[in-house]
């Protein structure tokens, strides 16, 4: 199928990723309508891909070259054991990790240069709704104007407008618990000494209710550490956790702040206590935990994509690969369709169950790393491993689904 106009609401990862597989695939017009107004560049959350799906990605040139990466090999886990541990804890576990980390902003800028020329990037345009109106689609902006496109692509996040055009039925459903979040400049490891941290592996500190996971990360100024740390939020109620909304870096309340130091006092191995430590204040925030899925992606000439397709908790590590993944499939699709509704027909059915799947995983993932904690002080090696397979729950791994052809 060649010809065409799309409009892509939403300029982030998904977004970029989707504008340009319109571009490859032959649309004569694309047009990414993007809220923020500010450098997207400048978010600076960690992320990893599982080189798997990045050796599938960069061979259909959904993640193009010459993004900075960090290589990881190894994740151990670790627990506080004061009686016989050093101040990094006990190692527990140790298993493959297959993966790359990634920092965000340096993603999006790699991937925002490979969008092709033709696209037309508008940045500070607020998109009110879409609404399917048979032989095409529209776009209504916040100013009151409406623009006609043959397709529009949702990849707008968790909060899509368009998703409330497809499945309005769909709302994010909070998990019961939270991720503090952070990063810093990883010269400052230098202070804290021989913390025992070899530099391909991500470290996961586990406790009774939560689980803690610290890696490093590549940064636009040298290598910089990242970390993820799950727990219950305190005297949960008072809180706004009721909108799938965040504590942004430099407004986490006192309240947060002072439970997090006290669950790493409490909980801690004291290397890794001080390591979460290192972090400024206004590099942490806090963010509540939802998924969502959804019964479809599309619905007439509208189309889901990324987290506005579905959201999945961010313990299976596939956020950026199911991304990526579902521009691949649309470019697919769209090369192998006559019409537009044999287009929408296709990736619905190529990523409609891929999405439910990783939401089922990271659901049981955040169940045994965060609601259900097993004793893991006294697990042993076959215990855990156990453990483990059941929570894959038949999956070969974290990280994603293979792409289906």
């Amino acid at each position: 199928m060649q010809g065409g106009t799309v409009a892509v609401v939403g300029g982030s990862i998904a977004g970029c990723a989707l504008a340009s597989a319109a571009a490859r695939a032959g649309a004569d017009r694309v047009v990414v309508l993007e809220r923020t107004r500010g450098r997207l560049a400048d978010r600076g959350l960690g992320l990893c891909v599982h080189d798997g799906r990045a050796a599938e990605l960069a061979a259909t040139g959904a993640l193009p070259e010459g993004i900075a990466a960090h290589r990881l090999t190894r994740r151990r886990w670790v627990v506080r054991d004061d009686s016989a541990a050093g101040p990094s804890g006990r190692l527990f576990w140790e298993q493959p990790f297959p993966f790359h980390s990634y920092h965000w902003g340096l993603l999006w800028r790699g991937l925002r240069e490979a969008t092709p020329a033709s696209v037309l990037y508008r940045q500070g345009v607020v998109v009110s709704g879409v609404a399917d109106a048979g032989e095409r689609a529209e776009v209504r902006l916040a100013d009151g104007t409406t623009e006609p496109f043959d397709l529009v692509v949702g990849a707008d996040g968790y909060r899509s407008v368009v998703r409330e055009a497809v499945c309005p039925e769909s709302r994010p459903s909070y998990a019961g618990y939270v991720c503090w979040r952070g990063n810093f400049d990883a010269r400052r490891l230098d202070a804290l000494g021989d913390g025992d941290w070899p530099a391909d592996a991500v470290t996961t500190v586990c406790f009774t209710g939560g689980s803690c996971v610290v890696y490093r990360i590549p940064g636009p100024d040298g290598p910089r550490v990242n970390w993820v740390l799950y727990a219950l939020p305190p005297q949960a109620g008072r809180l706004p956790f009721d909108d799938p909304t965040s504590f942004p870096p430099g407004r986490v309340t006192e309240e947060l702040t002072a439970h997090l130091g006290a669950l790493l006092e409490r909980e801690f191995p004291p290397y890794w206590a001080k390591v979460i430590g290192l972090t400024e204040p206004a590099d942490t925030f806090v963010q509540p935990i939802y998924d969502l899925e959804t019964a479809r992606t599309t619905a007439g000439r509208l189309l889901l994509a990324g987290d506005a397709a579905t959201v999945v908790r961010p313990h299976n590590t596939s956020g950026a690969a199911k991304a990526l993944q579902d521009a691949t499939a649309f470019e697919e699709a769209w090369r192998r369709s006559g019409t537009w509704a044999e287009l929408l027909h296709a990736y619905q059915a190529a990523r409609g169950a891929a999405g439910r799947e990783m939401v089922a995983l990271a659901r049981r993932l955040g169940r045994g790393q965060v609601e259900q904690t097993p004793a893991w002080a006294t697990m042993d090696h076959r215990e855990v491993q156990s453990w483990w397979q059941a929570l894959l729950g038949g999956a070969s791994d974290i990280g994603g689904q293979a792409l289906r052809r």
